[in-house]
């Protein structure tokens, strides 16, 4: 079964309905293509839709789409209605989760005589279990982002920006293979740590300074996510106390995947570590989520997931601890849910690395 033809069966899409693909993610899932546009599919055609600048690159993307070309006074979605039209089309399923009012207005003026109605996230759940190619794809990504990590750490000194280490390890990535960066890299020394999306600042590094590194490298379309917390010089014995907590539940944590394990349990084990080691409240985001053509993918590990976890699944275990005014900790693997439990997809070392 393909792809599309595993969406149009999650979707329960009829022979009298079509699809309207917005998502660039979901755009490159179903049919390869990675340019502007969107896709115009249902039972029995499937389409492409964009303009005289990607209508080349889509036919060499994606060999099994027709390749419709917008032209002037035509809008994307006028095409695909004569193409609804031709396959009888009464009813068109769209991302309400991506296109905006003034957008569907659009979409309802450009395709007229049809009901619409939600797609209800049929291609997100499509893409929730990785074929095998997608799993090397993901953990060729967390490969080079390990290596570049292991190529800069002796660079690492005082005096150093947070900005600068981001550039040495932004820059290693790309040279070591990396078709781009998942998403931008986290730097947070010192201080810095207590926010968990630190942007990385011209802040100096200092010496006791632990620093949090959170980055990834896009391989394929993929994507890595991974976290180490380091320390420059010896840090404190608080510091290092959360360090000690917050590898506890990682590893505990990452030890319990396995498949049919409910989210919010392995979620529930990590702040029951963290909160019984003092530190309460100072663990305010989820455990993890699942990584692939986006950063953040269903399911999540989190308080309010009720899901159970699914061979081919990825998921990140991503404790951490942050606290105002002195610091934080996080460590992150990126791992894959196998028949008999878990497998990381790093290889960097989570014991203390202190430089």
């Amino acid at each position: 079964m393909s792809r599309l033809e595993k969406m149009l069966a999650l979707a329960g899409i009829e022979p009298n309905e079509g699809i309207l693909i917005h998502k660039p993610s979901n755009i490159f899932y179903l049919s390869g293509y990675t340019g502007e546009g969107l896709l115009a599919v249902g039972r029995g055609f499937q389409a492409i839709v964009t303009d005289f600048r990607y209508t080349e690159q889509a036919e060499r993307q994606a060999p099994g789409f027709e390749v419709m070309m917008v032209e002037k006074g035509v809008s994307h979605a006028s095409l695909a209605a004569r193409l609804f039209a031709q396959h009888g089309v009464k009813r068109v399923r769209y991302e309400d989760d991506k296109v905006t009012v003034r957008s569907f207005e659009g979409l309802k003026k450009d395709i007229p005589g049809v009901e619409f109605a939600p797609l209800d996230g049929a291609p997100e759940k499509a893409r929730r279990i990785k074929e095998e190619k997608e799993l090397k794809l993901i953990e060729e990504a967390c490969d080079i982002s390990c290596r570049a990590l292991d190529a800069i750490v002796d660079r690492i000194q005082p005096g150093l920006t947070e900005k600068q280490v981001q550039i040495m390890l932004d820059y290693k990535m790309l040279e070591l293979g990396a078709d781009s960066l998942a998403f931008d890299t986290i730097v947070a020394s010192g201080v810095n740590g207590s926010l968990p999306h630190a942007i990385p600042s011209d802040k100096k590094l200092e010496k006791g300074e632990m620093i949090t590194i959170d980055f990834g490298a896009k391989k394929g379309g993929y994507c890595a996510d991974m976290t180490r917390t380091l320390a420059l010089g010896q840090p404190s014995a608080e510091m290092k106390k959360i360090y000690d907590t917050v590898l506890l539940a990682q590893e505990t944590c990452e030890g319990m995947l396995a498949p049919g394990k409910c989210c919010r349990d392995i979620d529930a084990e990590a702040r029951r570590i963290i909160d019984g080691a003092g530190y309460a409240g100072r663990f305010g985001h989820g455990l993890g989520h699942s990584v692939g053509i986006d950063i953040h993918e269903d399911p999540r590990l989190s308080p309010a997931c009720g899901d159970l976890l699914e061979t081919g699944t990825t998921i990140t275990v991503e404790p951490g601890i942050y606290v105002p005014g002195l610091g934080g900790v996080r460590i992150e693997n990126t791992c894959a849910i196998t028949e008999n439990g878990g497998r990381t997809l790093v290889h960097a070392q989570k014991a203390l690395l202190i430089l």
